[in-house]
């Protein structure tokens, strides 16, 4: 099998291409933030090949560096080639930029955003709306679809938190849950640079952390009638919108009207309403095509 170098003599080229390999390696995993066994469970390279390979202890054979680089959401090549010369501008920028503060690192990228706001979101994908409109259905299937991660955002706070989410609302209260949204939506869009996400409807009522997500993420508003979502929802098993509650369906029509005008900051809306799941993954499939969400370059 073919190998990316022989075992190498201090200090040749053989020996500089597998400690810059090892070191990309390290900095992309510990950069999606992701612990050495998960980075082996989706790659399928083991972890002691992986700990040879990170220490520049060892060879690896493309076609296993190949799955590395895929589990990473890097290409390969990125791995392999030559730093740029250290006295080059870019370079300089990156380090300045990976050694400061998170609060200057979202400056800097609310600076550049302007410039190019389509490469800041490229690849990334957001399903915005109220609970029942069919956000969390459409974004797995069309993850699938795409061969793409799809994240729900509520069910990665409940992974980070170790507890069901009306136990963070509990434990937390709503201003700690925000919180806690705003960090998940931060730590997803660092370690995905593609994904399909799913939020929750009332994401969009927070100033700033919407307007971090219009920033990372392309976004679609999945909407439908006020009938089918307080259906939708009774039909995964909720009956408390409607128990005791004759104004349920009022207050709804309130809501959604309220929230209206920021859902429609959304570049694309698929309408399910009276749409079977197929025919609106088709309709949320045409617009990703057609609106180049997933091209990294304009």
């Amino acid at each position: 099998m073919t190998k990316v170098a022989e075992t190498p003599k201090q200090g040749d080229a053989g020996s500089e291409l597998i400690a810059r390999l090892a070191a990309r390696v390290a900095e992309a995993r510990k950069k999606r933030g992701l612990p050495r066994r998960v980075l082996s469970e989706m790659s399928g390279v083991s972890p002691r090949y992986l700990a040879q390979l990170e220490a520049g202890a060892g060879n690896i054979s493309i076609l296993l560096l190949q799955r590395v680089a895929d589990a990473l959401e890097i290409r390969v090549e990125a791995l392999l080639a030559e730093d740029i010369p250290l006295d080059h501008d870019v370079l300089r920028v990156a380090a300045l930029f990976r050694q400061a503060p998170v609060p200057v690192q979202h400056q800097v990228r609310s600076l550049l955003a302007p410039q190019n706001p389509a490469m800041m979101r490229a690849g990334r994908i957001c399903l915005i709306g109220l609970r029942g409109a069919g956000k969390s259905t459409l974004g797995k299937m069309a993850g699938e679809a795409l061969g793409i991660p799809f994240v729900e955002l509520n069910k990665y706070i409940e992974d980070n938190a170790d507890m069901p989410l009306a136990e963070v609302m509990a434990f937390y209260g709503e201003a700690g849950y925000r919180r806690m949204e705003a960090e998940a939506l931060e730590q997803v869009s660092v370690r995905h640079n593609q994904v399909i996400l799913a939020v929750a409807g009332g994401i969009v009522a927070e100033e700033q952390t919407y307007a971090r997500l219009l920033e990372r993420f392309h976004t679609v508003w999945i909407r439908t009638s006020p009938a089918e979502h307080m259906q939708r929802v009774r039909a995964q098993g909720d009956h408390r919108p409607m128990r005791g509650n004759p104004g349920a369906m009022a207050q709804l029509r309130e809501l959604l009207q309220a929230r209206t005008p920021l859902y429609d900051r959304a570049e694309a809306q698929v309408n399910t309403a009276n749409r079977t799941p197929r025919s609106s993954l088709n309709d949320l499939l045409a617009v990703i095509s057609t609106q180049r969400f997933l091209e990294t370059s304009t």
